[in-house]
């Protein structure tokens, strides 16, 4: 899985972003990186919260686990998540690829 990859203190993903949708949900991969469609609009950082805030929900951690680590103002981003197993990460945000 080139967009999940275990870090000294957790995981990191690799996501590209299409804010302004109709929901917020997981489509699948896109090139080497896992594809988040955001009902938020890329407007005053609202777009990055609710992508922080979807990814906590959807693994069961607090928000204050995830970070974004890069991509600021990009719909490429990375994203940290502390104290988090990859095969945990990786079955809750996108259960039909198989780990490995």
């Amino acid at each position: 899985m080139s967009w999940l990859q275990a870090s000294a203190d957790g995981v990191i993903l690799t996501l590209h972003i299409q804010p302004g949708a109709k929901r917020t949900e997981v489509v699948g991969l896109h090139g080497d990186a896992l594809k988040i469609r955001l009902a938020a609009p890329p407007v005053d950082g609202k777009a990055n919260e609710a992508l922080i805030a979807f990814i906590a929900e959807a693994v069961g951690i607090t928000r204050a686990e995830v970070s974004l680590v890069s991509g600021q103002s990009s719909r490429r981003k990375r994203v940290a998540i502390m104290h988090a197993n990859a095969a945990g990460v990786q079955e809750k945000l996108c259960p039909a690829e198989k780990a490995g």
